[in-house]
């Protein structure tokens, strides 16, 4: 198993985790944001790296939970149908899936999905005001 094989399969366990969450907040949403981000290549999509950063930016910057951030998510997918690109940085936060798993389930480990989407957020420094426009224009 290379290091890509067992990052992602931490990535399912960690999904697993997320899924069967108690709290309605849906913070399963922001495990998929920060790890679609993190991971991203030339290879993705568009919608998939959008998708993402605004799922970071509204719960980092805004303070959104996952369910906010899905509605968010749905009225853009009815609004608009081609996507921006955005510069992928070289680094890409401290905190991995690898991080997050070796916290202990519970408080630890969601404390620790709410930093590991704040790394994410901060290495894409550049894209933060793209981002902001994007949902200024499409949901004003």
């Amino acid at each position: 198993m290379n290091d890509n094989d067992a990052e992602r399969q931490q990535y399912h366990e960690l999904c697993a985790y997320s899924l069967t969450h108690r709290d309605p907040a849906f913070l399963h949403q922001h495990v998929v944001d920060a790890f679609a981000a993190q991971r991203a290549d030339e290879r993705t999509k568009p919608i998939t790296l959008t998708f993402a950063l605004v799922g970071l930016y509204l719960h980092v910057e805004k303070n959104q939970t996952g369910k906010q951030v899905q509605r968010v998510h749905m009225l853009l997918a009815a609004h608009r149908k081609n996507w921006p690109r955005f510069d992928l940085p070289v680094a890409r936060g401290d905190v991995t899936v690898s991080d997050v798993m070796r916290a202990p389930a519970g408080p630890d480990r969601d404390a620790l999905i709410d930093k590991w989407c704040a790394s994410v957020w901060a290495a894409y420094r550049a894209s933060h005001d793209q981002v902001a426009e994007l949902i200024q224009t499409e949901l004003a």
